[in-house]
């Protein structure tokens, strides 16, 4: 074997080590979240295939706990689509009219705008009564009404626009190929393949023995929530793991185990902000890529760093503080970068202080909400309800017993109101 000059280990050292992760800081946020009631779940962190980082936290966690990872799911689809491209059993070109010629502009969508968010179709749980049917077993012939019925919402790659359909799709796509359902499939393709032994096809109602049950926190409570049948969501959504696994196969997928540089190539080549199967992560300095999920009370994080072979899964089954703001200080503790960790400590604030953020506040969409001083302490009221305002910083603020969080700017004439990762700006005259 040929032995590296010094010169070559010394340039080969930077990418091994640039990663070093703050796994002190991590457990600081971790321990905040789950004694403030502000997240359940779990994670991991592994570089060049061997876990350096895994912690559990909030209720009824364990490292072992499989949680659903929803449109994570959509990067396994990818991959079995890319097998079968390398196979010539299937072309980036082919048109949807191959496989589904009843659906709209079937002759014009391609595989690659089907990958790709570009197909324009319009998603089967949008304007189809979903909190209706969510927890009962749909037949592909119905979900497929679903959406040849309604109108596209745009030309076949005019743009790009996130959308369950088109990973739905494809899992049909690659049934048909195989003649096997999408469960046989993933299977033998990929979880046998790497030997993930807690990452499966979810295809019953309820949740199963091992698997994450939901919550959502209101009233200063977790309260059990309801599960969706996973198997309508087939390739956009229905698989459960661990965030060890998806370690596991996030590192298999960009070493060349699952499919070739080339198709990986196309996975991760962005236009406008969607790649085909991949999503940018990270920034100009770490660049990474990989893919979120969500699905009734769950949230994930699948990401991946080449240049330093790390791999981070992030699984939730509990959400009130912000995912995406929770990812961020995972981001910096991975690569020791500058970052301020919330404490959740409340701070006191003057009369006159408070006083900059009392007013009437109104959004574009017609919501509206009034706050007000009442005994020291600053009170937001919307639809009849009251909500006292705690404040954790000078202009951040939030109510503990239903986890929302609130932030003024410095004039108070803006306040974006927020609740886990949806985000309301509302503004006062």
């Amino acid at each position: 074997m040929k032995r590296l000059s010094l010169l070559a280990i010394i340039l080969f050292i930077p990418v091994l080590i640039r990663a070093q992760v703050n796994r002190a800081r991590l457990d600081s946020l971790f321990n905040y979240l789950s004694v403030n009631d502000l997240a359940a779940g779990s994670m991991a962190i592994s570089q060049n295939g061997k876990v350096i980082y895994q912690r559990s936290f909030g209720k009824d966690q364990a490292p072992h706990t499989e949680y659903r990872i929803g449109s994570i799911t959509k990067v396994f689809t990818a991959v079995l689509t890319y097998q079968l491209i390398e196979a010539k059993r299937l072309s980036l070109t082919d048109k949807l009219n191959l496989f589904f010629p009843d659906l709209p502009n079937a002759d014009k969508i391609t595989i690659a705008e089907l990958l790709g968010h570009r197909s324009g179709l319009a998603n089967f749980t949008n304007n189809t009564n979903f909190d209706t049917w969510k927890e009962q077993p749909k037949t592909h012939g119905e979900l497929l009404e679903m959406i040849k019925k309604q109108t596209p919402d745009f030309e076949p790659d005019a743009k790009a626009d996130y959308n369950n359909s088109n990973y739905l799709l494809l899992g049909y796509i690659i049934e048909k190929i195989y003649g096997k359902p999408y469960k046989t499939i993933v299977t033998e393709k990929i979880i046998n393949t790497l030997a993930l032994k807690q990452t499966y096809y979810g295809e019953k109602a309820g949740f199963a023995n091992g698997e994450a049950i939901s919550y959502k926190y209101s009233d200063s409570n977790w309260q059990a929530d309801k599960a969706v049948y996973l198997d309508d969501f087939g390739g956009a959504g229905a698989l459960i793991s661990t965030p060890k696994d998806l370690c596991v196969f996030i590192t298999a997928l960009f070493n060349g185990k699952l499919i070739s540089p080339a198709s990986l190539a196309i996975m991760k080549t962005m236009r406008d902000g969607y790649g085909k199967g991949l999503f940018p992560y990270g920034n100009q300095d770490h660049p990474g890529f990989g893919h979120n999920g969500k699905t009734e009370g769950f949230g994930s994080s699948l990401q991946y760093y080449p240049q330093n072979g790390l791999a981070i899964a992030y699984c939730t089954n509990g959400e009130v503080f912000p995912k995406s703001r929770i990812l961020d200080h995972i981001f910096k503790a991975c690569f020791n970068m500058a970052d301020t960790l919330e404490t959740f400590k409340t701070i006191t604030l003057g009369s006159a202080q408070l006083q900059n953020d009392t007013g009437t506040y109104s959004a574009s969409s017609g919501m509206q909400v009034t706050t007000r001083l009442k005994n020291g302490q600053l009170i937001l009221s919307a639809k009849g309800k009251d909500f006292i305002l705690t404040p954790i910083s000078v202009n951040e603020f939030w109510n503990k017993p239903f986890g929302f969080f609130f932030y003024f700017d410095e004039q108070g004439k803006h306040l974006l109101l927020q609740d886990v990762d949806d985000v309301y700006a509302l503004r006062r005259p």
